[in-house]
């Protein structure tokens, strides 16, 4: 790919002027100086009186996040727009203009302002990096030489609500286990720290030789209530110390993933996702008129596990070398036979894009299916936890109890 040429930074200018009718008007528009400010504003018609750069302010006013949720409905918004026949530059300020998202809103200001002063949309989206990355401007950019924006953004958005939604559901599933055992942990702190103390002062009254069990229990609870500060302590730091780590080592974080995906039930799920991701990706880039080689390029990135990805640039460099892809996934020795026969009567056919969409299909709804699968398993094993943990503890308490009364 040739280089771009370095462009110069763009400002926003506040201007005003009179219209050919004699018309006052005034607003923003960006570019690099105030003199081809003035000759774009000639342009469109508009003698400007006065152009000056915008100032910045000192103390910004705090923005709502931009989430990847909100960037899939901003792209399905443009597709809708476009496949109805709204101008490209009129799409991007009605969309800015109706955000409830002020963040939202001054990004579209500032892309609509960009492709006004005559840039290319997906060089606009480029300079937005944190929102927009190099799948999504390259598939905008190949939309842009062929002609066929409303088809591309069309497809861009429904990868990107399927990968949101695809998402979400991974979310569920990771989180649903690490609330019970948080829950746990929470419940069963405050009832050493805070319950069980009350049952020792009642039992030092007794006299007698209380149970192993409850002396175990008792231990628990003055060390919690001694040390129970070491204890978060340890538990914050392991984990940041974790994260850390994982952040400066690509080894820990590649162990961590193939880790993930042996895990019971979540392994399955992350397994089924990450084949879900690498079809979803494949199908829209190659549909998209993306060289295959460079779409598994996107795949790679995209599947979201290092074992996967690593599989994918194997699967990548054999078919650099002329290969089939089926064959390829195959040797990979990790993607299920019905994806790889699925892609083979794809590739014979010449529809691989549309074999790999139901491939995705298929599998996402699985994944769907699975999370629900975890959501009723864990319910019941929510209540065996809790049970064990409270049930426990009370037991423990109550068996002293319980022996008093028997002697007396």
């Amino acid at each position: 790919m040739a280089k771009q040429p370095d462009k110069k930074k763009l400002d926003t200018f506040e201007w005003v002027g009179v219209s050919a009718r004699g018309k006052k008007l005034d607003g923003n528009i960006t570019g690099t100086s105030v003199a081809l400010v003035k000759a774009q504003l000639r342009k469109q018609g508009i003698t400007p009186s006065k152009v000056k750069r915008k100032a910045k302010p000192l103390f910004s006013s705090r923005l709502q996040k931009i989430t990847p949720k909100d960037i899939a409905l901003v792209t399905r918004q443009i597709a809708t727009m476009l496949m109805a026949g709204v101008p490209l530059i009129q799409a991007i300020e009605m969309i800015g203009s109706g955000s409830t998202n002020k963040s939202v809103a001054k990004l579209m200001e500032t892309i609509g302002d960009e492709v006004k002063a005559g840039q290319p949309l997906s060089q606009a989206l480029r300079r937005h990096p944190r929102y927009f990355d190099d799948l999504y401007c390259d598939l905008v950019a190949s939309g842009e030489q062929s002609g066929a924006l409303d088809k591309i953004f069309d497809r861009v958005a429904l990868y990107k609500e399927k990968s949101e939604a695809l998402k979400s559901k991974i979310k569920k599933a990771m989180f649903y286990p690490i609330a019970v055992l948080v829950v746990a942990l929470i419940v069963t702190s405050i009832l050493l720290i805070f319950v069980v103390p009350q049952f020792q002062d009642i039992f030092n009254g007794f006299g007698a030789e209380l149970p192993a069990f409850t002396l175990f229990v008792i231990a628990i609870s003055e060390f919690m209530q001694e040390y129970w500060w070491i204890a978060l302590i340890t538990v914050s730091a392991a984990g940041y110390i974790f994260k850390e780590a994982s952040l400066r080592s690509l080894k820990l974080r590649d162990a961590t993933d193939r880790a993930i995906l042996k895990l019971p039930v979540i392994g399955t799920i992350l397994n089924k996702a990450a084949v879900a991701r690498y079809a979803r990706t494949l199908s829209t880039t190659f549909a998209a008129g993306v060289p295959l080689v460079d779409a598994l390029d996107s795949a790679a990135g995209a599947s979201g596990n290092a074992v996967y990805r690593y599989a994918i640039l194997d699967i990548k460099a054999e078919v650099s070398s002329g290969n089939q892809m089926n064959w390829a996934m195959r040797n990979s020795k990790i993607f299920p036979d019905m994806v790889i026969q699925m892609v083979a009567i794809g590739e014979e056919s010449g529809s691989l894009d549309g074999m790999l969409a139901k491939v995705a299909t298929i599998y996402e709804q699985e994944v769907d299916d699975a999370v629900d699968g975890l959501s009723s398993l864990l319910e019941p094993l929510i209540m065996a936890v809790l049970g064990v943990l409270v049930g426990g503890l009370i037991v423990a308490m109550y068996l002293p109890i319980f022996q008093l009364g028997s002697v007396i």
